[in-house]
């Protein structure tokens, strides 16, 4: 495993050793009469400007994810409701619940955004079940279609 993959912490503390220990080797070469004590001090402040430089925090592994629709939300959920209704299957990323345009009203659907492990779980426990007297219907989002599609469809 790389270096870099391991906490930021750790990779600072092997690199100030070894450039510690480089240093001691190196100050001790060509100045033989001082202590070792002060070789060894010069190496790790050598280091400690040095370890920075060598230094990345690790690339978090990313997370396929999953957007669900959810249809049939009554009009008084709000954002809050159905995320902690969501959360209890997993991570919730984002919730977006739609409204009209003109009216500002919701529309009663929206979409869920979370890990796809979870999202699965999530769609089969809450797909036809009731939240607010309503009985929730909830998919796997299909991709939205461009604008440009819409217009070509629409002449």
């Amino acid at each position: 495993m790389k270096l870099s993959h391991y906490p930021v912490y750790i990779q600072s503390a092997f690199y100030a050793v070894v450039l510690a220990v480089i240093g001691y080797f190196i100050i001790s070469w060509a100045a033989p009469t001082l202590d070792p004590a002060i070789c060894m001090a010069v190496g790790l402040l050598l280091g400690g400007f040095l370890v920075p430089l060598f230094t990345r925090p690790p690339v978090p592994a990313a997370i396929p994810t999953t957007t669900l629709y959810v249809g049939n939300l009554p009009y008084r959920a709000n954002e809050a409701s159905v995320r902690s209704l969501f959360e209890e299957f997993g991570q919730v990323l984002s919730v977006r619940l739609m409204k009209d345009k003109h009216t500002g009203k919701r529309r009663g659907f929206g979409f869920v955004e979370m890990p796809s492990d979870a999202a699965m779980a999530a769609q089969q426990a809450l797909n036809d079940s009731e939240f607010q007297q309503r009985t929730l219907k909830v998919r796997e989002a299909n991709e939205r279609k461009d604008d440009e599609e819409d217009a070509e469809q629409t002449s």
